[in-house]
């Protein structure tokens, strides 16, 4: 138990990358935020706070409010899970806007958004694998711990590479529209994977299960371009999430 007396501490790093890369989107332009855009970011937000205060009271002789917590952050991951899902629709939503305004969307095209939606289900998915193998392992303090730890790292790049994909945006915005969209993301990927790599290695889990999969999910997201220009990914969203 020692050895995550600062883990609460470690926690914070993550978190400041996902507010930092999701800052603009969000709060640039806060009213016009659909509300399950809304829900998702305060449950995600959320989310990232217990994994700081957990660990906090684990290791500081409070785990009444531990355990406490512990229930209401498994209600939480749910919604996580679950508003995340419920928005591919705005994502095949926006994949259609793209098509009809491309001056305004430029690189961005259809075939970008269906990417993210494709990325996004086996993401989710990962997650709640992750939360529920936590559950089970629950008297396991090393498993428990480490399968809540890796889903930070399952779940940041919706928010990182946003984020750096905006900033890379701006600094070549004299290029547009012939930016290169998808360099910043594989900057954000290898940086997720590198910060989930020293975390397993900082605690001894370079081999875990909850890493690997961590980095099988993230190698993942390298194929958001050819996922969303696959006809038959984009076949399966206008018909199953569309309608």
């Amino acid at each position: 138990m020692k050895k995550y007396k600062t883990l609460y501490l470690w926690m914070l790093v993550p978190m400041v990358f996902m507010q930092l890369g999701i800052f603009r989107d969000y709060w640039g332009d806060f009213t016009d935020n659909a509300w399950s855009v809304h829900v998702h970011y305060w449950t995600g937000s959320i989310w990232y706070l217990y994994l700081i205060i957990q660990p906090y009271f684990a290791t500081h002789n409070k785990l009444d409010l531990h355990r406490t917590n512990g229930i209401i952050g498994m209600f939480l991951a749910g919604g996580v899970c679950l508003t995340a899902l419920s928005m591919m629709y705005r994502d095949v939503n926006t994949a259609h806007l793209a098509m009809e305004n491309t001056e305004r969307f430029g690189p961005l095209g259809p075939w970008f958004f269906y990417g993210v939606a494709a990325i996004e289900i086996p993401m989710m998915i990962a997650f709640g694998f992750a939360v529920i193998k936590s559950i089970i392992h629950r008297k396991e303090i090393e498993n428990h711990a480490w399968w809540l730890i890796s889903t930070v790292f399952l779940i940041m790049f919706p928010a990182v590479g946003r984020g750096i994909q905006n900033v890379y945006i701006g600094m070549n915005a004299s290029d547009w529209p012939n930016v290169d969209i998808m360099f910043p993301l594989y900057l954000a990927v290898a940086f997720i994977i590198v910060l989930l790599l020293l975390a397993a290695w900082k605690y001894n889990k370079l081999k875990h299960p909850a890493t690997l999969l961590g980095v099988g999910v993230n190698v993942y997201i390298l194929f958001l371009e050819p996922l969303g220009k696959s006809e038959a990914i984009q076949a399966f969203f206008e018909t199953f999430v569309k309608g």
